[in-house]
């Protein structure tokens, strides 16, 4: 729903059929937004209320609004914005762990998951809001080595039912760079972003994961980890360009 809202602002207007599609899917998520399932990660410890999977059931929802309010398209506005707004609320009063300041990965958790790095990318939270600067400091205590991101770690969150443990994900290091560029961090997130360029290989391409010595784990090459660097890169060269034009 966001690459479509995406497309619609920035390639070419969609169709009315494609519209129609769009509309079944999020009255679809209206009916369903409660399900539990195995997450972003597809853990295998059993379907529950994931964090990220309930975030992007409101973005669903939100975007479907935005594209029709945009384009004028038929809609059941009222009760899409009570859904979304049922949704967010339910994300902050069930999702976040007032000791731990910050969100957890699924309902009930007292440990983080990366996934939730990408929050502020799709807007649903201000990168420069207190709730979501506690939660990349409780991140960053509990996923971070050195400049590289676990997407969580299995032997204290959800069982993945997996043994052994896994690399940092380098789809989450990147994340993180962004997280940090927008939040205003760009010297930090300049930092992180070389660091974790020095890990591709010869042709400056990265596995899913990377494991302890930078050896290249799981799919390779992943189109998502390049994704994430793309848009990396693109917003920390929009910041340091708005820095630059401050001094």
């Amino acid at each position: 729903m966001d690459s479509v809202f995406i497309y619609d602002k920035h390639g070419e207007p969609i169709s009315y059929d494609l519209w129609m599609d769009l509309t079944r899917i999020a009255d679809w998520v209206c009916k369903n937004w409660r399900r539990p399932d195995n997450g972003i990660w597809e853990v295998r410890g059993g379907a529950r209320p994931f964090f990220y999977s309930r975030a992007m059931c409101w973005l669903a929802i939100d975007r479907a609004m935005k594209i029709a309010i945009r384009r004028s398209f038929p809609a059941p506005l009222v009760r899409w914005h009570r859904i979304r707004d049922e949704i967010y609320q339910n994300i902050y009063k069930t999702f976040w762990n007032p000791k731990i300041k910050s969100f957890v990965q699924f309902q009930g958790a007292k440990t983080a998951d990366a996934s939730a790095l990408l929050l502020p990318l799709v807007k649903f939270i201000s990168p420069t809001d207190p709730r979501w600067r506690s939660t990349m400091k409780f991140i960053e205590k509990t996923l971070v080595g050195d400049s590289l991101v676990y997407r969580y770690r299995p032997d204290k969150a959800a069982p993945d039912g997996q043994h052994g443990s896994e690399g940092t994900f380098s789809v989450c290091s990147f994340w993180y760079v962004e997280c940090l560029a927008r939040g205003g961090d760009v010297k930090q997130a300049r930092f992180i972003f070389e660091k974790a360029l020095g890990y591709a290989n010869h042709v400056g391409l990265y596995a899913e994961q990377l494991g302890p010595c930078g050896e290249h784990l799981g799919n390779f090459p992943q189109a998502l980890s390049h994704i994430a660097l793309i848009s990396a890169a693109w917003t920390l060269e929009q910041k340091l360009s708005e820095a630059g034009a401050h001094h």
